[in-house]
């Protein structure tokens, strides 16, 4: 059985998506791993910072643009780490 390719959590510089056909146990892989974990961190940290934010009466427009604009980049992250992780699930059996 051939392996599948991996969505890996970055894009190309025109900013297609990347992929990897792997065994799961090599650098590439361990360092995509790593590179997910820092982008699930980094969305639960944002979506603290936010609600505290929210919960603030003098935030600018300016501060809460910017504050959406890094939940989109983090939701996105988190979108691509669940893509991929559901299709490196085992096929379910019949």
């Amino acid at each position: 059985m051939s392996a599948r390719p991996r969505l890996l959590p970055w894009s190309d510089p025109s900013g297609k998506p990347c992929y990897l056909v792997t065994d799961h146990h090599g650098y590439v892989s361990q360092v995509a791993d790593e590179m997910e974990d820092v982008q699930l961190r980094t969305g639960t940290e944002l979506l603290a910072i936010g609600r505290e934010m929210l919960n603030e009466n003098k935030v600018s427009a300016g501060e809460l643009r910017f504050l959406g604009n890094r939940l989109c980049e983090a939701l996105r992250d988190a979108l691509r780490v669940a893509e991929s992780r559901g299709k490196r699930l085992p096929e379910p059996e019949e």
